[in-house]
C-alpha cells in the first residue's frame, strides 16, 4: 500500500523534476526514434526506494513535463506517459515483492539487472504502441517508420536498462546509508 507522507511527497516532486532535465539534456538522440538517455533513473530511484504507486507517480509528473516542454499540450500527450509508468509499476512492484523476504532488490544486482530490463522491454513495447497510435492520430503513419527499427529500440532499451540499474543500485545504497530513505 502507497505511503503518501510528507518525505515520500517531496521525493517524488525532486525526483520528478531531475525526471526533465535528465530526459532532454543528458540523453543521445539517434535516427529512427532510438534515445540513449539517463532520464528513467529517477523513476528507478522511486520504484526502488518508494515502490510501484510512488514510482508511477513520478514517471507520469516528469514525461507530462517533458512533453509539455517538448511539444505542448497535444491530444497524445497523457498518452506518451504511459510508458515510463509501466517502467515505475514493473521495477517498483518486484522490488516491494522482493524487500518482503528480507532480501531487496537492490542487494541482487543480477536480478536487479533482470527486472530493469523486463520493464525496458515492457517500456519499449508500450512506446511503440504510442509512436503508432500518434502517427495514425496525426497521419504520418509509414510502416518503417514506427516499426522499421523495433528490434533495434529494445536493444538500446535493455542496454540502457543495465546502465541506469548500474547507477541507481549505488544511489539508493547512498540514499538509504545515509539514512535519507529506508527502502
Amino acid at each position: 500500500m502507497p505511503k503518501f507522507n510528507t518525505r515520500s511527497i517531496c521525493t517524488i516532486a525532486v525526483l520528478a523534476a531531475m525526471y526533465v532535465p535528465l530526459s532532454l539534456f543528458l540523453s543521445i538522440q539517434g535516427p529512427n526514434n532510438l534515445k540513449f538517455s539517463f532520464g528513467s533513473l529517477p523513476v528507478v530511484v522511486a520504484a526502488l526506494l518508494l515502490g510501484p504507486a510512488e514510482a508511477a507517480l513520478t514517471a507520469f509528473i516528469g514525461e507530462f513535463l517533458k512533453q509539455l516542454l517538448s511539444y505542448g499540450f497535444t491530444a497524445t500527450t497523457l498518452v506518451w506517459t504511459i510508458p515510463p509508468i509501466l517502467r515505475g509499476l514493473v521495477i517498483g512492484a518486484a522490488a516491494v515483492r522482493l524487500r518482503h523476504t528480507g532480501k531487496p532488490l537492490t542487494t541482487r544486482p543480477v536480478l536487479c539487472n533482470i527486472v530493469c530490463i523486463a520493464a525496458a522491454v515492457v517500456t519499449t513495447a508500450a512506446n511503440t504502441f504510442v509512436i503508432w497510435l500518434d502517427s495514425v492520430i496525426y497521419g504520418y503513419y509509414s510502416f518503417t517508420y514506427v516499426f522499421g527499427a523495433t528490434a533495434v529500440r529494445f536493444v538500446t532499451g535493455m542496454i540502457t536498462a543495465v546502465l541506469v540499474a548500474l547507477v541507481a543500485v549505488p544511489l539508493v545504497y547512498l540514499l538509504e546509508r545515509r539514512r535519507l530513505f529506508r527502502a
